[in-house]
């Protein structure tokens, strides 16, 4: 398997931080909707030739308009000479409203126009075809050629779609070239639940295009037991935070402990993030993440995900991986795929 990371920190970094990465054998880097701006760590990257995959990971779609992501995701494609993959999100409704001051709509119905806009978009600039996209949200009918940035040698870049619950996940297997699987998850979950709504959407594409799986996964990797210690600390922060989410809670509800959503959810309302932390045990450690040494997160990672995908999304929250753990991890996991 491949293995991609996040891409971190402020955009002046992001060259830098790149080529490390690259070094250690990341096979591509991706980058959040988080303190930073999404894009910007990306283009300073490929402006500064670091040769690998970048995507978004996500993008929210909701606040942006279908031109705006279409316009960005042609230049990334451009200054990385192809190797650009869109990865587009909804949000909940209290950030979309409240934090960015968009309008909120049934999220799969909106995600799955937005989709479908931004490659009409894209397929005019790439073959001349007149643009005329109406949906229920947004229209795009005038492209007169001082604003058409040509084709691209390369292709459009991949449209991929983050998704959790059912119906956004058979949305995405309907419109998308590919699903990004939502990191807070568990084995039993991507198995019970995600695969079938992909197979739902699937036999509804209205052409049998390419798609693809791309899974991932929450590491609490170390080579020491203090270093194990620091990173599941930071994973149980994040699975709290998580699990708070009440969008999330079917996650929970499939491993038998929906009734632990509530309880995150009050103390995080109370900011008793201590009191979080002690309700994510050991067991849903090990269940909705990834723990061990670089060798052991590669085995694990292969077990859960090698028949379903080529590559894997791998986060390390909350603490620093070292970059000697991180090339470590990438050869493991090249070496469990070689078998």
């Amino acid at each position: 398997m491949l293995l991609d990371v996040q891409l971190d920190g402020p955009p002046e970094r992001a060259a830098a931080r790149a080529a490390e990465l690259v070094g250690a054998g990341v096979a591509g880097l991706f980058t959040f909707e988080g303190p930073h701006d999404v894009f910007l760590p990306l283009a300073a990257a490929a402006a500064a030739g670091v040769t690998t995959d970048l995507m978004t990971n996500v993008a929210i779609a909701m606040p942006r308009s279908p031109m705006h992501l279409a316009h960005t995701a042609h230049d990334l494609q451009r200054m990385s000479r192809g190797r650009f993959r869109l990865g587009l999100g909804s949000q909940i409704r209290p950030h979309v409203e409240h934090r960015y001051g968009a309008t909120w709509s049934p999220p799969a119905a909106r995600m799955r126009e937005i989709v479908r806009a931004v490659r009409a978009i894209l397929t005019s600039w790439q073959d001349g075809t007149p643009l005329d996209f109406r949906g229920e949200h947004t229209r795009h009918t005038l492209m007169p050629p001082t604003f058409v940035p040509g084709p691209l040698e390369w292709g459009p870049p991949p449209l991929l779609l983050g998704a959790l619950g059912p119906v956004m996940t058979r949305t995405a297997a309907e419109v998308a070239d590919g699903l990004l699987v939502m990191p807070f998850h568990s084995h039993r979950h991507v198995r019970e639940r995600t695969l079938p709504a992909v197979e739902e959407g699937l036999a509804r594409r209205e052409v049998a295009t390419p798609f693809v799986l791309c899974p991932q996964a929450i590491l609490a990797m170390g080579t020491t037991p203090e270093q194990q210690a620091r990173a599941t600390l930071g994973v149980r922060g994040l699975l709290a935070f998580y699990g708070s989410t009440p969008a999330y809670r079917p996650v929970l509800d499939v491993e038998g402990w929906g009734e632990v959503q509530p309880e995150l959810n009050a103390l995080s309302k109370r900011g008793d993030v201590a009191a979080m932390l002690d309700l994510v045990t050991d067991e849903m450690v090990d269940r909705l993440a990834v723990r061990g040494t670089p060798e052991e997160c590669a085995a694990e990672l292969h077990r859960r995900f090698g028949d379903l995908g080529e590559r894997v999304c791998c986060y390390f929250p909350g603490y620093d991986a070292p970059l000697a753990d991180v090339a470590a991890l990438a050869a493991a996991l090249a070496q469990s795929s070689a078998r």
